[in-house]
């Protein structure tokens, strides 16, 4: 299945994904942000701990799908020794999120800085003896 990555998330997030619940997340990284700029609720995401740069076929993570999705822009004022201030924007994007199971990278597809991040993935198995 092709679908799109998050990248960098932290281990101890995954991890509260995995419980199964709904969770909504903040993401400021310019490379997630873009990818979900892209996406579309009820699309499924592959969600890794790997950075973006060192995703690889064979890395693990997380399938969720993605229940709704807002980008917005963020105005945010410095000051400096009170008579200097510099004006920045930040966007970043909220997404909700359900956990659907575990995978694996199969291929990496990355064609730039400004393109979202695509992956194929296969559903992991899990065997227990008994």
């Amino acid at each position: 299945m092709n679908c799109f990555a998050l990248t960098g998330i932290t281990p101890e997030l995954i991890r509260e994904i995995k419980q199964g619940k709904p969770r909504t997340l903040e993401l400021q990284s310019t490379h997630n942000v873009i990818t979900l700029a892209a996406a579309t609720p009820g699309s499924h995401l592959f969600v890794t701990s790997i950075d973006f740069d060192d995703l690889t076929p064979g890395d693990s993570g997380i399938m969720v799908e993605l229940l709704s999705v807002s980008i917005s822009m963020k105005r945010m004022m410095e000051f400096s020794m009170g008579l200097h201030y510099e004006e920045r924007e930040r966007i970043s994007a909220r997404v909700q999120v359900k956990f659907c199971g575990t995978s694996s990278v199969k291929a990496v597809t990355h064609e730039g800085l400004t393109q979202p991040i695509m992956v194929e993935v296969v559903k992991s198995s899990c065997f227990h003896a008994g």
